[in-house]
């Protein structure tokens, strides 16, 4: 099977340089005889370098994170912290940057509609990006609700589109739930878990609220790790 995948690797490829004619000689090299993982190589290089570069919005900015001033936390984290929360999110998407997506699935609630989804159907889910990349943002402050607490993480998104190599950028917001320290919990439960994904909200400043920050509303997941 490795040939004709690779032989449909090397066609997309040519297609993205095809503007200027450099296919052809790629096509003159596999005809002579060149190795063809050689030439893919060649032309991914290629490719790339005509890439438009993926420049995500400054924080902000619009399509840029919060610019939170906050001082980043020094020395070590505490794992059922906001900050710790914040770092499974990093976490994750360092682990779909990689494609370990079996990885990356195990930090969703394993009892929830995506942490229950075979493995294929998760990673399907990003087959449409050929890179995926993301900026995390400051957390929220933990919210307790029936025996749980909650966290929400904003995340400026970045990726490049496998059809055409075009940049992708997208804000979203991750929500995360533990268990809180109750009797019969387990050391699983009580660690941070992700509950679902969805497009950035902004807080919501109430005026008759002195000023205080409404809870940050999150949709339901979104194209990044929603429903089927």
């Amino acid at each position: 099977m490795r040939g004709p995948v690779q032989a449909a690797a090397l066609l997309s490829l040519l297609l993205v340089v095809a503007c200027d004619g450099r296919e052809e000689s790629a096509i003159d090299n596999l005809a002579n005889g060149a190795n063809a993982v050689q030439v893919e190589n060649n032309v991914r290089a290629e490719a790339m370098a005509v890439m438009e570069p993926l420049t995500p919005p400054e924080p902000g900015t619009p399509g840029g994170l919060p610019d939170d001033r906050t001082p980043i936390e020094e020395g070590v984290i505490d794992p059922d912290s906001a900050q710790g929360a914040a770092q499974v999110v990093q976490g994750y998407f360092g682990l779909l940057e990689e494609k370990r997506f079996e990885d990356a699935q195990d930090l969703w609630n394993p009892t929830g509609a995506i942490g229950q989804q075979d493995d294929a159907h998760f990673a399907a889910r990003f087959r449409g990006f050929s890179e995926i990349h993301a900026n995390i943002g400051a957390p929220t402050q933990p919210d307790g609700a029936a025996g749980s607490v909650y966290v929400s993480v904003p995340v400026q998104i970045y990726g490049r589109l496998a059809a055409n190599g075009k940049p992708w950028y997208a804000l979203r917001q991750v929500m995360l739930r533990r268990v809180n320290e109750v009797p019969g919990s387990t050391a699983e439960q009580r660690r941070w878990h992700i509950e679902r994904i969805g497009p950035y909200t902004p807080p919501v400043v109430d005026p008759a609220d002195n000023g205080a920050e409404a809870a940050q509303a999150v949709s339901a997941t979104d194209g990044m790790a929603g429903r089927r």
